[in-house]
């Protein structure tokens, strides 16, 4: 069966899974690894059904084992080069592991993107709250899921936005504030405060739908005045066009998006910041988070999960694209979050 297992056809992808001698050598190294990996995994899905664990240890076995099957994903894709090779022969894997690791909520939620797309709200709260949600082995994975290093990210993300912010409305009256993609707005209701005392008037974008109804049930508590935090079904896109943006949205003080950049190429990009930046009243800031490729490794997100929207982007990349964007590097500072691995720029005009 492993020998066989190399000539795989990937409909999805009408790829081979492998093909060519050189490549040979390694899908068969991976086709073993992949095989036992998952017999390991059933085999403490099994101690774990009779009992006879300590979570502890349980854990790092799991912990263990993903990282070495990880290593030999990142030797496979190093070695293999060819992208329609690698991303076939990650599907299999996908497909091959999906029984045992779709027992994991978290899992199971990054590998089919229920939201229809990747990243979604629901992803990053289930992150935010930091707590398992399945049972038996799924427990397990989604507690190795939730100490990745980017889910800790994540949640650095999202405390050094709130600093950033607070510090905004502290020194403002009256500002126009404008996030993008804004998903749950969790940020914005660890900022009731702030904003009733500052009058700060909040526009929040998504097209999720679902994830505004979501935060309009987080925020009703709070009891706003309606100017103060509007929530607007809209696609984010069309901001690229100043005049879209300028007719539909008018001059901001503090424009800000965490997350949905990454997922931007960089001609559109580029397009978009310049137009953000444009915006902007005298005085008025630009906030945008990256995430920073050099910081964190690929293959969780490219095999465990199937999460490869996002971009490989590092910081020299960012000050690039930045730059393109007419944004002057004077105009700029640069933080990151407790993690390191997200990079924050905010660009005053």
């Amino acid at each position: 069966m492993e020998t066989n297992m190399k000539y795989e056809v990937d409909v999805e992808q009408g790829a081979l899974w492998s093909v060519g001698e050189e490549q040979e050598k390694y899908t068969l190294i991976l086709g073993q690894a992949i095989e036992r990996y998952v017999e390991e995994l059933r085999t403490i899905e099994r101690r774990i059904t009779s009992g006879e664990i300590e979570e502890d240890a349980v854990l790092r076995e799991i912990v263990d084992l993903n990282d070495t099957i990880l290593k030999i994903c990142a030797q496979f894709e190093q070695e293999v080069k060819d992208e329609t090779v690698v991303k076939a022969t990650r599907s299999y894997f996908r497909k091959r592991t999906h029984t045992i690791l779709s027992k994991s909520y978290a899992i199971n939620r990054i590998r089919t993107w229920p939201q229809g797309y990747q990243g979604d709200y629901k992803t990053l709260e289930a992150a935010y709250r930091n707590t398992p949600m399945s049972d038996g082995i799924g427990h397990f994975l989604d507690k190795y899921i939730l100490d990745w290093p980017l889910a800790h990210a994540l949640r650095g993300r999202l405390e050094r936005l709130t600093e950033l912010l607070r510090e905004e409305l502290a020194t403002r009256e009256n500002a126009k504030v404008l996030d993008i993609a804004c998903g749950s707005c969790r940020e914005v209701s660890m900022l009731v405060t702030e904003i009733r005392e500052s009058k700060a008037q909040f526009t929040c974008i998504d097209l999720d739908g679902d994830a505004l109804d979501f935060a309009v049930n987080r925020l009703a508590p709070a009891e706003l005045a309606p100017e103060q935090v509007k929530l607007t079904k809209y696609n984010a896109l069309r901001m690229f066009d100043h005049d879209i943006a300028s007719a539909e949205f008018g001059p901001q003080d503090v424009i800000y998006s965490v997350g949905y950049f990454d997922y931007l190429p960089d001609d559109f990009l580029v397009k978009l910041l310049r137009s953000l930046y444009a915006l902007l009243n005298p005085g008025g800031k630009l906030i945008a988070a990256f995430k920073d490729a050099d910081r964190y490794r690929s293959q969780e997100y490219h095999w465990i999960a199937d999460w490869d929207g996002f971009r490989q982007r590092t910081e020299k990349d960012f000050e690039r694209l930045l730059g393109e964007a007419g944004i002057p590097a004077q105009a700029m500072t640069m933080t990151r979050d407790r993690s390191g691995m997200i990079v924050f720029y905010s660009a005053t005009k």
